[in-house]
């Protein structure tokens, strides 16, 4: 799963080394820390695309990580996996109540520990696991570069179509200009963060043809995000 970026919290530096020799095995980007407060600042600099947070790390509690992380519009989103030597029912309980989505008891396989990582990507990023996205009523071929809504065909510029992919593969994530302007355009200097503006109106007026309800939520002082908030 090249360019998938796992943000991993362990304050066990022999396993954080086991987990993060397999996963990059696997072409994942892997960036560590055993502090959960460091964990938040990464998290919110750079969100990763998923979170494995081990419970019992020193300071900051990893149930505390979790439900921090879920509070803030950059993570909301983003899938976490606790890791813990708590095996109890109403500890893994409490684990997923706090925003967890899947609960890995310790000791682990760290194969197995890939394949759940793979199997929670593919639910909420399905580019990883085939050909196509999908969101609401909107549909991309990413094979032969297609994008329906609602059965309707929607022509879009190569650069609406960048765009509409990397929210379809972050659905519900805020994303600011400046970062659209990352993972959209790359780093470009004679971009200005004023051209996201341009591209998002021409987006929303090519995929909402017809008086379909709005499904890119502005986002006042953060950004722009792919949120049908009910309206589909």
């Amino acid at each position: 799963m090249a360019n998938v970026r796992l943000l991993l919290v362990e304050d066990d530096p022999a396993l954080a080394e086991l987990v993060a020799w397999h996963f990059e095995r696997e072409a994942f980007a892997v960036e560590c820390t055993g502090d959960g407060e460091e964990a938040l600042l990464l998290a919110a600099e750079n969100p990763p695309d998923i979170v494995l947070l081990d419970w019992m790390i020193e300071g900051t509690s990893g149930i505390e990580v979790c439900r921090r992380l879920r509070r803030l519009p950059a993570t909301a989103n983003v899938p976490i996996i606790m890791l813990t030597a708590r095996g109890e029912e109403a500890d893994r309980i409490r684990g997923l109540e706090t925003g967890a989505d899947d609960y890995v008891t310790k000791p682990f396989s760290p194969r197995e520990l890939v394949a759940r990582v793979g199997a929670v990507l593919r639910r909420v990023r399905p580019a990883l696991a085939g050909e196509g996205l999908s969101y609401a009523d909107i549909e991309m071929d990413l094979v032969q570069h297609k994008v329906r809504r609602g059965g309707r065909a929607v022509a879009l510029g190569p650069t609406e179509f960048r765009l509409l992919r990397h929210f379809l593969e972050h659905p519900g994530r805020v994303f600011s200009r400046e970062r659209l302007l990352d993972a959209v355009w790359g780093h470009d200097s004679s971009i200005d963060a004023r051209t996201v503006d341009v591209h998002i109106r021409r987006l929303r007026k090519a995929i909402n043809e017809g008086d379909a309800p709005d499904v890119i939520r502005t986002v006042r002082s953060a950004g722009y995000a792919l949120d049908n908030e009910g309206k589909v």
